[in-house]
């Protein structure tokens, strides 16, 4: 036995210096020919109108680049024993990564070249809709190739796929413990695939949940980050928006309309207010000139309600907007028209 071994390891050796220099040879030839590769794509890439040809080159270079390693090393093996047999050991787990590794790249290239052109289009909520759904379909689709390319990898290990193997022929235990295991992260992708073929929110829809207000800024395979007005970052788990009724300030294209009410003392002239307003109203860059109008909402002994109806692309613009023609309304009534805002002097009967 012990001569049997010795021998084994002389001849290992012997063949060590041979495959080390078929190994190095078929690395450098495969630095060549992605060197070669990939001067040429990028030479093509820089002659195409798209911008998308050169961000997908560059994201391929590496993982390309070590995938063509693997390669060579692989059809080296066919010409040294020892070399097969040593990149046996390794390929079990190199190829399901770097497999992997050019899916991962090549849907988050294609994730950032759609975003890109999606910000392009004129209509903000088809560009709003789609960029929720390339963010959602990406990152579900990453989700599944890591689930892949580990399980690929795992499955390599024959210790591990033993107990697979004798966890599936054993009364569907495998099938319970994954499906156990797995529940929160299936129930996330599900509801993440659900939001973005329904579309209950939208990057940038502005919602209110839970009392808070705010826009929402990124949506995760588990969590949705809505950005408040001050700047506040509110994580908010995504089945919420599915289970739990909330308030989505833009789920339709259109704008948004908003309203200011002031009161002015009875016997007021409508009409000048009107006038000045619609004069101030159309200077501000804010106004979508959807819906601007004075109304009179409400009628008292003591006071009339001027109800100042407006609309803006926007929630922030029509916050924006509100406390702006309040603030000028009212500056322009003191000075116009103080009576409007004064209340009368009270009337002092006469002494006996």
């Amino acid at each position: 036995m012990l001569t049997d071994r010795l021998s084994d390891l002389g001849r290992i050796a012997a063949e060590l210096p041979a495959a080390a220099s078929t190994a190095a040879v078929a690395v450098g030839i495969a630095l060549l020919i992605h060197y070669v590769m990939f001067r040429l794509l990028v030479r093509l890439a820089r002659l195409s109108h798209l911008e998308s040809d050169e961000l997908i080159v560059a994201r391929l270079r590496w993982p390309m680049r070590w995938a063509l390693i693997a390669l060579a090393i692989e059809l080296a093996g066919e010409a040294s024993p020892l070399l097969a047999r040593m990149w046996s050991a390794v390929d079990r787990f190199a190829i399901p990564a770097l497999l992997g590794w050019v899916a991962l790249r090549l849907v988050k290239a294609y994730a950032i070249v759609a975003e890109s052109r999606a910000r392009l289009y004129e209509d903000d909520l088809a560009a709003r809709s789609r960029r929720t759904r390339i963010a959602i379909l990406s990152r579900s689709l990453r989700f599944v190739i890591l689930f892949v390319t580990i399980a690929l990898m795992l499955l390599s290990i024959p210790g591990v796929r033993t107990i697979g193997v004798t966890l599936i022929t054993s009364a569907g235990l495998a099938a319970l413990a994954v499906g156990a295991a797995a529940q929160p992260a299936l129930k996330s992708l599900i509801a993440g695939i659900q939001m973005a073929l329904t579309e209950p929110i939208r990057i940038d829809d502005h919602v209110v949940i839970d009392g808070e207000a705010g826009r929402v800024e990124d949506i995760r395979m588990t969590y949705v980050v809505v950005r408040t007005l001050d700047e506040r970052r509110i994580i908010v788990p995504t089945t919420k928006f599915l289970d739990t009724s909330f308030q989505n300030w833009t789920r339709v294209g259109g704008g948004i309309t908003g309203s200011v009410v002031i009161a002015v003392q009875p016997g007021t002239a409508i009409a000048p207010i009107r006038a000045a307003y619609e004069t101030m109203l159309a200077v501000r860059p804010e106004w979508d000139r959807r819906s601007g109008a004075l109304l009179v909402s409400e009628s008292k002994i003591d006071a009339i309600e001027l109800k100042l109806v407006m609309s803006a692309a926007d929630p922030g613009d029509l916050g924006t907007l509100r406390l702006a023609m309040r603030e000028e309304v009212l500056e322009w009534l003191r000075t116009e028209m103080p009576a409007a805002v004064t209340p009368p002097a009270p009337v002092c009967a006469p002494s006996a």
